[in-house]
């Protein structure tokens, strides 16, 4: 299928990025085992609920840090470096394809990304490390120097909506690719989920490469088992 196939779409989620030691979120263990995830708008209404989303996100920092790209990472670079495949999808947050070498205008991130954050209102920029100082001294969230907004790392949290041009250049990519690959991702969180299964009903093959059962396995035609980067590292171009 990679030899034959002109346009490829990887679209990747957590379990692409646990080789690199950032835990999932679904897995047992996985992040959301050991808390519930903050909806956007208790961000919005909740001192405290600020606070602790930048308390987790502190506490995550050495994760991030320390994380390099994975063996499946590398494999997909080089299906864009071959020429192969215009982009790759991410629910991911992390940076990772970022940094094993894709453009960043060739990483469509329908969650966000979590190195970096934006004021809510102004979207001006500010860089984590920059924030951690006054953090720490105060325990206070993050408040723009701009125009006084609330200032939130550059992720899509539950209830916030989805980035628009992002999700317009991943439903392109999945309606014109030939070669759909799914990688790592539980495909039960939506609108991204549809993806898949778009790209199939234009005629594309649709691959699953993940440790457990999803429910893209019905039309999906060929399924792969295992540890990610034991079976990308195959399939290097």
């Amino acid at each position: 299928m990679l030899r034959s196939a002109n346009r490829i779409v990887a679209f990747t989620g957590a379990g692409l990025s646990t080789e690199a030691g950032i835990p999932d979120f679904r897995s047992p263990g996985g992040r959301w085992s050991r808390m519930k995830p903050i909806p956007f708008q208790d961000f919005l209404d909740s001192d405290e609920a600020r606070r602790e989303t930048w308390r987790r996100r502190f506490d995550m920092d050495n994760e991030m840090r320390l994380a390099r790209p994975t063996r499946g990472h590398k494999a997909i670079a080089s299906w864009i470096k071959a020429g192969k495949s215009p982009a790759v999808i991410t629910q991911n947050i992390d940076n990772l394809h970022q940094a094993s070498g894709i453009p960043d205008d060739a990483v469509i991130e329908v969650h966000g990304n979590t190195t970096y954050a934006a004021c809510l209102d102004c979207a001006k920029r500010y860089e984590i490390e920059d924030l951690r100082g006054s953090f720490e001294a105060t325990g206070e969230a993050p408040r723009c120097d701009g125009c006084g907004g609330f200032v939130k790392t550059a992720t899509i949290s539950f209830g916030q909506p989805m980035p628009e041009i992002a999700m317009q250049k991943a439903t392109q990519l999945a309606r014109t690719s030939d070669l759909f690959v799914v990688v790592g991702s539980s495909l039960v969180v939506y609108p991204a989920a549809d993806l898949p299964g778009m790209a199939r009903k234009q005629g594309a093959n649709v691959v699953i490469i993940n440790r457990e059962p999803t429910p893209g396995d019905l039309y999906a035609h060929l399924l792969l088992r295992g540890e990610i980067g034991d079976i990308l590292e195959d399939f290097v171009l």
